[in-house]
């Protein structure tokens, strides 16, 4: 075990390593036990995970029970909902963080207990780097929102405030649903970027079958980390590790899950970044290739109308799984040993209007496209299972904002030469725009055309929009504006040409006005920039990529190379 090369040495070293580990009254026959680490992103200011220390306990029994020595730790915990100027910019660091954390320690193993949008990506992408067994607990979906005998969830936010904004609500009943709506611990009740990420990890093999949907308050989740505490000890025995289950047959496996319950865009740039972290080759064509033939499945908001709560009576992510049989690689290996398909084998739909099936899907649209065109030379996302229809082959005058300041000043003044028909597009809020890539992309429609019934409209950027969002919103352009791609020449009243069907994103400027608009162009930093910040920007990959720091891409293993005693 990796853990003796501190805990078994004998002289001073062995004194030192065991001698201060006792003063928490540890006896001495533990440390000839696997030791497990429990990776807490508890925080109150992550409140998404603020049930987390709770949590550990259960995985604590669990790994006790199992004959391994429990240790907890904290690492960088990121709140989608508090953290400016986005949480997105600090999932590096956090992977940092958890990365050094594992190497340094004397740990056989780690379980990964994460919910919020960004945690669970980031201790993925640090413990790959590492490349240990390890297994993901995540922290369970909120209680579904009620007002007014109303299911709400975090989607309805954006179409609660756009009444408010033209006055068909008032500002004391917004407050209401306010205290409504997160009436429970745990992550959005929706199919936003948590749930997604749950999903995700489960679809790759990375935790237990159910980890996905059972909802945070539910004692059936405990009951999930107390059996990953169990199992991860069984990991450490059989040295099933990461790299063992994050095959690319593992990531095809998730691609095509995110199609079917349509997951988060955002599902996109993690995964990309942990296959860059794992050493599996994975593209921006590979999401297509996989999605295309996929319907949506999965009747949850943003997409449809129900909740992950929902999700969890119908019967969970196994049974999506089994819907999606014929298409997935049933030979992926999981967490607890077996083939995936040995896991959903038993699963069975208990509600249609939740979980449909191939043959007669909730959405014949798939959860995920990717283009291209002169537009995004590397390519841009959007989620046509949350689209209008209507818009999916739409051309219009670009109403351009240089960054998201210029954008909030002038969105809502009477002047600006806007229509139906127009494209929004937001420049300057990439990864190195920003900087951090934040969740703006589904611009608010202008108050104006609100007040005509105008639902939805056709929104560009290079950043990112919330998994809870829904619009025909094209994101993750790529190369950024502030890279100088041929996004940051785009101007008022160019002509914009979104084709999804066959996945073109174009505008009508030739290679020759490209050239001349190029000359132009100057990055400016858009904040004074030091330390991490700095480092960030110096060195962030594009979208395209995963929007990973270049010198963190790939791994360096598990040994420590120099030894402090």
């Amino acid at each position: 075990m990796r853990s003796r090369a501190w805990f078994g040495r004998k002289g001073k070293d062995g004194f030192i390593y065991r001698a201060w580990m006792k003063n928490q009254g540890i006896p001495g026959y533990e440390f000839n036990k696997p030791i497990i680490g429990i990776c807490n992103t508890w925080s109150e200011l992550t409140p998404c995970n603020a049930h987390f220390r709770e949590l550990a306990e259960n995985v604590k029994r669990g790994i006790s029970e199992a004959g391994g020595f429990p240790v907890e730790f904290p690492v960088m915990s990121l709140g989608e909902t508090l953290m400016k100027p986005t949480a997105m910019l600090y999932r590096n660091l956090a992977s940092m963080d958890v990365e050094e954390s594992i190497r340094a320690n004397p740990l056989d193993a780690v379980v990964l207990l994460c919910g919020c949008d960004k945690t669970t990506p980031s201790l993925v992408m640090g413990a790959c780097s590492v490349d240990i067994p390890a297994i993901v607990v995540s922290g369970g979906s909120m209680l579904t929102g009620n007002y007014k005998g109303k299911k709400i969830g975090t989607t309805d936010v954006w179409r609660y405030y756009d009444d408010l904004r033209v006055g068909k609500m008032g500002e004391e009943e917004f407050i209401n649903i306010e205290a409504a709506m997160c009436r429970s611990r745990g992550s959005c009740a929706v199919m936003g970027t948590a749930s997604t990420m749950a999903c995700m990890v489960e679809s790759l093999g990375l935790s237990l079958p159910g980890n996905a949907a059972i909802p945070a308050a539910d004692s059936r989740r405990k009951v999930l980390a107390q059996l990953s505490g169990l199992r991860i000890v069984e990991m450490v025995k059989e040295d099933l590790k990461l790299s063992d289950i994050l095959t690319k047959k593992a990531f095809e496996n998730a691609i095509l899950v995110n199609a079917a319950i349509g997951g988060s865009t955002n599902f996109v740039i993690h995964l990309l970044a942990i296959a860059g972290r794992i050493g599996v080759p994975l593209e921006l064509k590979d999401f297509d290739r996989l999605s295309a033939a996929v319907p949506l499945i999965a009747n949850l908001q943003p997409s449809g109308k129900y909740f992950m709560e929902d999700l969890f009576y119908a019967g969970g992510l196994p049974a999506v799984l089994k819907e999606l049989d014929k298409l997935l690689n049933k030979d992926s290996v999981t967490a607890n040993g077996k083939f995936i398909s040995e896991n959903y084998a038993s699963a069975e739909c208990f509600n249609r209007e939740v979980i449909s099936n191939m043959d007669q899907p909730f959405n014949s649209e798939t959860g995920l496209a990717i283009l291209t065109g002169n537009l995004c030379e590397a390519g841009a996302v959007i989620k046509p299972s949350a689209a209008s229809l209507h818009l999916m082959q739409h051309s219009g005058k670009a109403v351009v904002f240089d960054n998201i300041e210029d954008f909030k000043a002038r969105i809502d003044a009477p002047e600006l030469d806007v229509d139906e028909n127009s494209i929004l597009v937001l420049k300057n809020v990439g990864p190195k725009g920003y900087p951090g890539m934040p969740e703006v992309g589904n611009m608010g429609i202008p108050s104006k055309l609100l007040e005509k019934g105008v639902k939805d409209m056709v929104r560009i950027s290079d950043g990112r929009m919330s998994g809870t969002g829904f619009g025909t919103i094209v994101l993750h352009v790529s190369p950024e504006a502030a890279n100088g791609g041929n996004f940051a020449m785009i101007k008022s009243g160019d002509i914009i040409t979104l084709d999804v069907p066959n996945r073109k994103l174009n505008v009508n400027i030739t290679e020759e006005e490209f050239v001349q608009r190029k000359k132009q162009f100057r990055f400016l930093p858009p904040v004074t920039v030091r330390g991490y910040v700095k480092l960030y920007i110096d060195h962030v990959q594009q979208a395209h990529l995963g929007a990973d720091m270049d010198f963190l891409v790939g791994g360096s293993g598990s040994s420590v190379v120099r030894d402090s005693h």
